[in-house]
């Protein structure tokens, strides 16, 4: 497994798992639905900027892309989505692409990675994530990997379990 930055290549197939029931579902849209066109992301666009804020990353298994992960900074990240943050920290968000995929650790192996690449900045303090509540299978994954509840909150019309991951636990567990 590896994560590499997406290109322009990977922008079609970003907008077609977009379209998968599990990835509608974990974004909090009807997964029997077509994606409304609202929130139909512009891949192209995103992937061509060049902001200090976003990483989008796609996770490659034998070549093959298998997920995307992305890492921003939600101090700096222009939409102020996560509200007003302190800096030195990053938040994570993460879908594998195809359903033939889910349950095989790619996921585990994604988040590894990416917990890797935000803490090998050192004045990263610790890092968010937001699984909707009813998303209890993703919040028992992040458990696993050490995020810790900070508490229920609503981004938009979406019910959400924040979570973190402090530095110095996950210190503790890869020493």
């Amino acid at each position: 497994m590896i994560l590499r930055p997406a290109t322009q290549d990977d922008a079609p197939l970003l907008a077609a798992w977009d379209e998968k029931p599990h990835v509608k579902w974990c974004t909090g849209f009807d997964p029997d639905l077509p994606l409304p066109d609202e929130a139909r992301e512009d891949w192209a666009a995103q992937i061509a900027r060049d902001v200090d804020w976003l990483d989008i990353l796609i996770g490659e298994v034998e070549g093959r892309a298998i997920g995307v992960v992305q890492i921003i900074d939600p101090h700096l990240e222009e939409s102020h989505y996560w509200g007003t943050c302190a800096p030195n920290q990053r938040a994570i968000d993460i879908w594998i692409g195809e359903e033939s995929d889910l349950a095989r650790g790619f996921g585990t192996q994604m988040m590894r990675l990416a917990i890797a690449r935000c803490f090998a900045d050192l004045t990263v303090a610790n890092i968010l994530i937001d699984p909707l509540m009813i998303n209890t299978a993703a919040i028992r994954f992040y458990r696993r990997l050490g995020f810790v509840d900070v508490g229920e909150r609503r981004f938009g019309d979406d019910a959400c379990q924040v979570m973190e991951l402090r530095r110095a636990q996950w210190e503790e567990t890869e020493t």
